[in-house]
C-alpha cells in the first residue's frame, strides 16, 4: 500500500498522478474501515482527501503553517504527518479527534471551535512580515459553513487590508457544516460554484480574437482590462474582490493536479488570495452520500458495509428535548426554535418539520443567535435556542447585554453539558454554570431525568421577563430518579431515618449527578453517618429554603458537572455566608483544566468526581469534625 509507505508530507513528493490517485483512494477505505470502528468525523474527512493531499504536496508543513477550521476534517492531514494508528482514536491515549499540538509539529491549532481560523491565519502572516520570514507561508482551510461565522469576517476585513502580505485562504466549499449550509453567504457561493466563471469564457475569448486579423487583440486587450465587469457577470465572485481578496476558483475539489495548480499560483501571489474548492463531503462511501441529514458528519461505531449502528441507541437526552418541543410548539404557538448550523445534533429537526415556520437556523453565528434572539422576545414570541453548553460561551456579551439586560424572555438549551469526553478539551461544557453566574436575572435549570428535563423546559419557556437556561449531558438518559419530598422549591431525594435529629451530611445534587449522589448516600450510610440528598432543580438562583435546610447538618457537599471555581458550589457557599449559615461546606466539580480526550467515565475517575472518591473525602471529613480521624477507617469506602 502507499499510504504505509507516507511518513511525513515530503514523501507525497515523488508520486506520480497516478499514485496519487490510487493514494486518495487508499486513504477513503482507510477511514471507513478505521473510523467505523471507533466512530469519529468521517464524512468531513472523506470530503477533504485530494485538498489536503495538494496542500501537503504545495506547501512545506511545519514551516509552512497549514491551519484547520473546524479541525473535524484533520483525520487526513493525521495521516499524512506520520500519524496511522487510528486504533484508539478519540480515546484516552489514542488520537485526539482534532489536532492536537501534543501529537505533532505540523498541528498548529487545536480549539476545535469552529470561524477561528482566518483569525489565526491573519496573526501568523504578521508574524512572519514583523520578523521577515519571506519564505514562509500560511494556509487556511476554512468550510463554508464556518465562513458564516462572524469571526470569520472581522479576519477577511483585516487581512484583505494588507493586500501585499500573503496569505492563502482556502474555502473548502462542500455546502455544508453539519447540515447544508444557510443564509446569503451561502447563496453567493451557490451561484460562484453553479457559473463556468470568467477566466474560461476569457480564455475562449482570447483564442477567437487573436485568430481574428487586425482588431483582434486590440479588442482582447479592451475586454481583458474590463474583466472586473466581466467577472460580476459571469462569475459574481466580486464579493471577495471588492474585499481586496483575490480569487481563484471555483476549483474542482476533488483533482489533485487542479488543486496543486491553483495552490502553487495562491503560495507565489503577494498578497491574500482565496481559493475556492468545491468538495463533497463522505465522498467515495454510499451511505455517508446517501445520508441526507449531515452525511455522516459524525458516526459512533457501524457496520463500514451498510453504515448501519452497530449497537440501538437508547434514548438520549437530546431525543428527550426533540420530543417535548415538538409538544410544546402544539401548546404554545409563540415558541421558536434557533440553532447555529446545528438543527439535528441538537434535537431541532424534529421541530423544524412540525412547524418549518418557527425554525431559524443563523449559521456559525451564536452570537447574533443569541441578540437575535432579545429581538424575537421583545417581538412577542418566546424563542428557544438549543446549542451546545461550550458554545454558548461564545455567546456571553450577547445573553449578558442583550437578553439579560433587556430581560428578555429567551430560554438558551444547553446540550452536551458538562464532561463529554471523546471531543477534547474544547469540547467539554464545563464553563457554564460559572460564566452564567454571574448573569442578573438568569435562571438556570439542571435536570436530573427525563421527567425534569420535559418539566423544567416548561418552567423555563413560561418566564417572559429574563433569560432562562435548561442544561443537559450528552448521551443516554438515566432511569427516573422520583423526589420523596419537597422543600421550597427542591426536590428532596432521601432522608435520614425518622429519628435523626441533625444528619451529618447535606448532599446538594447538580443535575445528571444524583444518581451519583445517592450512591455516595449510601457508602456513607455504611460508615454510619447519615445524610439527606436534595435536588435544587433550579441553580440559579439558589433556593431560599437551602440555608435553613443546611443550618440543620453538620456538613454540606455539593457535587456538580461544571468547573469548580464560580459554579454552583461556589453559589451555595456564598448563600451560606449571606444568610449567617457557619457550616463547613465541599464542594465537588471538575478542576479548572483542560482534559485530554478519553471517555467521559474515564475522566471522571481521573479528576476524582465518583460515588467512592467524594465517599471517601466526606467520610475523612466528618471524622475530623468528630475528633477522631483515621485515614485507614477513611480508606474503607469503595
Amino acid at each position: 500500500m502507499l499510504l504505509t509507505r507516507i511518513k511525513g508530507p515530503r514523501d507525497l513528493d515523488r508520486l506520480s498522478q497516478e499514485e496519487l490517485d490510487q493514494l486518495a483512494a487508499e486513504i477513503r477505505s482507510f477511514l471507513v474501515d478505521a473510523v467505523s470502528k471507533t466512530g469519529g468525523h468521517l464524512g468531513p474527512n472523506l470530503g477533504v482527501v485530494e485538498l489536503t493531499i495538494a496542500l501537503h504536496r504545495v506547501f512545506e508543513s511545519p514551516k509552512d503553517k497549514v491551519l484547520f477550521d473546524t479541525g473535524h476534517q484533520a483525520y487526513v492531514h493525521k495521516l499524512l504527518t506520520g500519524r496511522q494508528d487510528f486504533s484508539n482514536l478519540r480515546s484516552k491515549g489514542g488520537l485526539s479527534g482534532y489536532p492536537s499540538r501534543a501529537e505533532s509539529d505540523h498541528d498548529i491549532i487545536e480549539n476545535s471551535h469552529a470561524s477561528t481560523v482566518l483569525g489565526w491565519a491573519d496573526g501568523l502572516a504578521k508574524a512572519n512580515e514583523v520578523l521577515g520570514r519571506e519564505d514562509h507561508h500560511v494556509a487556511a482551510v476554512i468550510g463554508d459553513g464556518a465562513l458564516t461565522g462572524g469571526m470569520a469576517w472581522e479576519a477577511l476585513n483585516n487581512i484583505a487590508a494588507a493586500k501585499d502580505r500573503p496569505l492563502v485562504i482556502v474555502v473548502n466549499d462542500n455546502e455544508r457544516s453539519y447540515g447544508p449550509t444557510i443564509g446569503g453567504l451561502a447563496n453567493h457561493l451557490a451561484t460562484l460554484r453553479t457559473t463556468d466563471g470568467y477566466e474560461r469564457f476569457l480564455a475562449r475569448g482570447k483564442d477567437l480574437l487573436e485568430r481574428t486579423p487586425v482588431v483582434g487583440k486590440p479588442l482582447y486587450e479592451t475586454l481583458h482590462g474590463a474583466k472586473k465587469g466581466l467577472k460580476d457577470f459571469i462569475a459574481p465572485q466580486g464579493m471577495f474582490e471588492d474585499l481586496g481578496l483575490k480569487y481563484i476558483g471555483p476549483i474542482d475539489g476533488h483533482d489533485i493536479e487542479a488543486l496543486e495548480s491553483a495552490l502553487t499560483r495562491a503560495k507565489r501571489f503577494s498578497g491574500p488570495v482565496i481559493v475556492h474548492c468545491l468538495t463533497q463531503k463522505g465522498r467515495g462511501y454510499t451511505p455517508a452520500l446517501e445520508h441526507e441529514a449531515d452525511r455522516f458528519h459524525a458516526v459512533g461505531v457501524i457496520h463500514p458495509d451498510t453504515g448501519l449502528p452497530v449497537k440501538t441507541a437508547a434514548a438520549s437526552w437530546t431525543s428527550v428535548f426533540a420530543d417535548e418541543m415538538v409538544k410544546l410548539g402544539h401548546d404554545r404557538p409563540d415558541v421558536v426554535g434557533i440553532t447555529a448550523a446545528m438543527l439535528h445534533p441538537v434535537g431541532l429537526n424534529k421541530f423544524a418539520e412540525a412547524f418549518p415556520n418557527r425554525i431559524y437556523d443563523v449559521g456559525i453565528a451564536e452570537q447574533h443567535g443569541a441578540t437575535s434572539a432579545a429581538g424575537l422576545a421583545t417581538g412577542g414570541v418566546h424563542p428557544v435556542f438549543a446549542v451546545y453548553a461550550t458554545f454558548l460561551n461564545r455567546a456571553f456579551d450577547q445573553v449578558l447585554m442583550d437578553v439579560a439586560l433587556h430581560k428578555c424572555g429567551v430560554t438558551f438549551v444547553l446540550d452536551r453539558a458538562g464532561v463529554t469526553g471523546d471531543d477534547g478539551a474544547s469540547h467539554n461544557g464545563m464553563w457554564d454554570m460559572s460564566i452564567l453566574q454571574v448573569v442578573p436575572g438568569l435562571r438556570l435549570a439542571a435536570p436530573r431525568d427525563a421527567e425534569q428535563l420535559r418539566a423544567q423546559l416548561r418552567e423555563a419557556v413560561d418566564v417572559k421577563d429574563a433569560p432562562t437556561v435548561v442544561r443537559y449531558s450528552k448521551g443516554v438518559v438515566g432511569p427516573a430518579v422520583p423526589a420523596v419530598g419537597r422543600i421550597g422549591g427542591m426536590d428532596v431525594l432521601r432522608t435520614p431515618a425518622a429519628d435523626v435529629t441533625r444528619p451529618d451530611v447535606l448532599i446538594v445534587s447538580v443535575g445528571a449527578l444524583a444518581p451519583m449522589c445517592l450512591e455516595i448516600a449510601d457508602l456513607l450510610d455504611k460508615q454510619g453517618i447519615t445524610s439527606t440528598v436534595v435536588d435544587p432543580r433550579w441553580v440559579k438562583p439558589v433556593d431560599e429554603a437551602l440555608a435553613p435546610l443546611a443550618d440543620g447538618h453538620r456538613v454540606v457537599v455539593t457535587v456538580e458537572d461544571n468547573g469548580r471555581t464560580g459554579g454552583v458550589g461556589a453559589a451555595v457557599s456564598q448563600a451560606l455566608r449571606d444568610a449567617g449559615v457557619d457550616v463547613p461546606l465541599r464542594d465537588f466539580g471538575i478542576p479548572q483544566r483542560f482534559l485530554d480526550h478519553a471517555m467521559r467515565k474515564e475522566i471522571m475517575a481521573e479528576i476524582g468526581l465518583t460515588a467512592p472518591d467524594i465517599a471517601r473525602q466526606v467520610t475523612g471529613l466528618v471524622a475530623k469534625l468528630d475528633g477522631r480521624y483515621d485515614s485507614e477507617q477513611a480508606a474503607t469506602v469503595d
